[in-house]
Parts: C-alpha cells; sequence; structure tokens
C-alpha cells in the first residue's frame, strides 16, 4: 500500500497533472472510447473538481455512452454550482432532458430561467422555441418535422469556427460533428484548417473527423508554422502515428522498468502533443532525438535533469537535434499553455 501511496505522490509532482488528464480524456472521447474518457476525466476532477472543461467532458462522455441518468446529474450539478456558462450549461441540460423525454422539467428550467435572468437576444428565441416544443410534446401532441429538427439541433448555432474558442463550445461541436454528414460544413472547414489562426486541438479534431467521415479530396493545414496539404481518409489514425509510437517505444525501453511513473508521464505528455501536432510529423526525424529530448523534460520537470550530452549518449542522438527537438515541445507547450 505504502509503495502504491508513494507512486501516486509522485505522480502528482508531475506539472499539469490535471490538465494532462484532461486532455487525454478529450482525445478518447472524441475517439469514442467513453468508459476510458469518463475514467480520465473523474480523475481529473478530483485534483480540479470546479473545472468546467472536465464537467463538460464528463457530461459529453456519459451521455455518449448511454449513461444518461448520470450525465442529467452532472449538468444538473453544474448549475447548481454555477461551474461553466450557464446558458451553455442549460443548452445542454435541456439536451439530455429531451433524450429522456422530460419535457414538463424542460419547460420547468426554461421558465425558470427566463423569469430570473437576463437572457442573451441570440439564446432567446432558442429558449423561447424550445419552451413551444417541450409544451407540444408534453400535451401529447404529435412531432412534427420542424419540432424533430429542433430537438435533434438544439443548443448547437451553426459553425462559427474562428470564433468557437471557449474548450466547452469545442467539446459540445465535436461530438456534434461526429454525428452529421461533416461534409455539409466542408467549406468552412477547409478554410480554418488552411488558416495561421485557429485551435490546433480542434484542427486535429476536425481532421479525425473528416478521416472517420472517408473525407477523400485533399485538405490544407497550418499549425505550429507547418503547412501541407493532406487527404483526410489516407491519414493514419490519430493515436497510431509512426513517429510518437516509435518514441514511446524508446523510452519504454529505457523508462518502463526503471522508473514507470515518469515514463507513464512522459507518455501521456507525448500522446498530448503529437495529437496537436496532427498530421504533422516535425523535424528532427530521428525518434532517438525526441525520446532524449522527452526523457530530458520529464527530468527536467521534476528537478533531476541531466547534462544534455548525457541523454545523447543514452539514446545514441544528436545533442544538436535533442536541443532542436526540446525547442519544439516547448513551443508546441507554450501555445497550449498561454500564460
Amino acid at each position: 500500500m505504502k509503495k502504491r501511496d508513494s507512486k501516486k505522490d509522485n505522480i502528482v509532482l508531475f506539472p499539469g497533472l490535471e490538465r494532462r488528464l484532461l486532455e487525454k480524456g478529450l482525445e478518447n472521447l472524441h475517439q469514442k472510447q467513453y468508459r476510458q474518457a469518463s475514467d480520465l476525466l473523474e480523475q481529473a476532477r478530483k485534483l480540479e473538481p470546479d473545472n468546467s472543461e472536465i464537467y463538460t467532458g464528463l457530461v459529453l462522455a456519459y451521455f455518449e455512452a448511454g449513461n444518461i441518468n448520470q450525465a442529467r446529474k452532472m449538468a444538473a450539478e453544474m448549475l447548481k454550482k454555477g461551474i461553466g456558462d450557464y446558458f451553455q450549461v442549460m443548452d445542454l441540460y435541456i439536451m439530455i432532458l429531451v433524450q429522456l423525454n422530460e419535457y414538463q422539467e424542460v419547460i420547468t428550467a426554461i421558465e425558470a430561467l427566463l423569469e430570473d435572468r437576463e437572457v442573451p437576444k441570440e439564446k432567446l428565441e432558442h429558449f423561447s422555441k424550445m419552451l413551444h416544443f417541450s409544451r407540444r410534446m408534453a400535451a401529447g401532441k404529435k412531432e412534427t418535422a420542424n419540432d424533430h429538427d429542433l430537438a435533434r439541433d438544439m443548443g448547437h448555432p451553426k459553425l462559427n469556427l474562428f470564433d468557437c474558442l471557449d474548450p466547452q463550445e469545442q467539446m459540445m461541436l465535436a461530438a456534434r460533428l461526429a454525428n452529421e454528414n461533416i461534409r455539409s460544413y466542408i467549406t468552412e472547414i477547409k478554410e480554418y484548417l488552411a488558416s495561421n489562426e485557429g485551435d490546433a486541438f480542434q484542427k486535429a479534431m476536425l481532421l479525425n473527423i473528416l478521416k472517420e467521415q472517408e473525407y477523400e479530396k485533399e485538405v490544407t493545414v497550418e499549425k505550429f508554422g507547418m503547412k501541407e496539404t493532406f487527404i483526410p481518409v489516407s491519414l493514419p489514425e490519430i493515436h497510431e502515428v509512426e513517429k510518437a509510437l516509435e518514441v514511446k517505444q524508446l523510452l519504454k525501453e529505457e523508462l518502463e522498468s526503471e522508473d514507470p511513473v515518469l515514463f507513464e508521464n512522459i507518455k501521456s505528455m507525448i500522446e498530448r502533443n503529437f495529437f496537436l501536432l496532427y498530421p504533422f510529423t516535425p523535424s528532427p526525424e530521428a525518434s532517438s532525438a525526441w525520446a532524449a529530448a522527452y526523457h530530458y523534460l520529464g527530468d527536467l520537470y521534476l528537478g533531476k535533469a541531466e547534462p544534455a550530452d548525457s541523454y545523447a549518449r543514452k539514446y545514441r542522438a544528436s545533442e544538436e537535434e535533442i536541443r532542436e527537438a526540446v525547442a519544439f515541445i516547448g513551443k508546441i507547450e507554450e501555445i497550449s499553455y498561454p500564460k
């Protein structure tokens, strides 16, 4: 037991653990691995119990896994505690209630919302339509085609990717697009992917959805100063990028027995970084240089880094390439965790 506790303590010392658990959980959510996603996000919630991104991810993970009552419970908890944007969370909560056919509860929630809060103009029409729809359904009236479209699309405005900066909105948008024909939005998506603006995580999610839906035409992608054209259907699976697998294997051989806790933390960092990089494979080419760079940074975060030549010898890598990889990883981390 003491050994396990000690290992747990070591993990907590690794900087940004809750963020890494969140990012990994969201990756699993997007890959439709809902059980793994909820497990990771629950771990993150223990470390950061009021984080709205974690809560939203959990609501979506439970909802998509079919555990709708748990999703409802967590969304209600968010509203009660004031976690996240109130109107976005209310949208999420109402979506869940509609799935449960709890139309009377939808009516109660929206009436209280309209009475107690100053609803933004752009949201007022949406909630008013949902109130009308729910009253019809609660009264047992037949659902019309317009009602069906409203229930399906509720809470989801038209795509406006450059303005979709809030992580909760990004998660909800990805969950929506995964279940729609993404080709309907391809012009806007292509423009977003090719821009030097936009969120690297969201671009990776969009590309993955395009791959899942077997999109066969070229798209241009720009991120981290790199720009290239890809055909989504031909891309590797997002967690099977060859360079990332090679780097993790080298670190596994070096660290798994010697320091399994450090190995797991570094592996999590690699997976997160390469998710953000997807579908690019950055320089330097040598996987050994990347493995050495990640090992160095893992030790650095824990205050036990050795001179660079030590890692160069250990992984038979060029010191210059190790420095290049370290600098690039730092660039990813700086963009990912803006100060």
